[in-house]
């Protein structure tokens, strides 16, 4: 559903609008969760009656949080409330909501996985991190890898688009 609610929004149409016609057509709208904020930070979420446990959705400023099996519903209210409050980079925002959201109770069952995918202006993700499965603190594991990953986004972004201006590495067989 995600895609083709992008693909509505690019063409003009407002979360909330975009929203409605992908579940509209979907047919299992009951089932779903999803949530939608455009480039002007309108937003738009929908949590059907079918979602599984303990859900919630809410909107905040520039922002929008959703989950289900939930330990609470308080848990969503503590991501916005972090995300509006944080400092930083949005990767930054992201990860002090996500941890706001643990403090608050998490999910109702052990949280093994955490990931964050940050886009901007290009048509692909500059941040696309994750863990998969910790027995341990996904969260903190997430963390690392941002911290690891922020120095080097821009060199990242600068060799995808300008691979002959941006500086070599220093790996073998790199002659330059």
């Amino acid at each position: 559903l995600g895609p083709d609610v992008l693909a509505l929004m690019e063409q003009g149409l407002a979360p909330f609008d975009a929203l409605d016609k992908v579940l509209t057509r979907n047919g299992y709208s009951q089932y779903r969760q999803i949530t939608a904020i455009d480039h002007l930070g309108q937003t738009a979420h929908f949590s059907g009656a079918q979602t599984l446990g303990n859900h919630n959705a809410v909107s905040g400023e520039q922002c929008v949080a959703a989950g289900n099996m939930l330990a609470n519903r308080g848990v969503i209210e503590a991501m916005v409330e972090a995300f509006e409050h944080g400092e930083g980079q949005l990767a930054d925002r992201l990860l002090a909501a996500m941890k706001a959201a643990i403090a608050a109770g998490g999910e109702a069952g052990p949280v093994h996985s955490a990931a964050m995918v940050v886009v901007g202006e290009l048509t692909w993700p500059i941040i696309n991190l994750r863990v998969d499965w910790a027995d341990e603190d996904p969260i903190g594991g997430l963390e690392k890898l941002w911290d690891a990953y922020r120095p080097q986004v821009q060199d990242y972004i600068d060799r995808a688009l300008a691979p002959d201006k941006s500086p070599g590495y220093g790996v073998a067989g790199d002659d330059r």
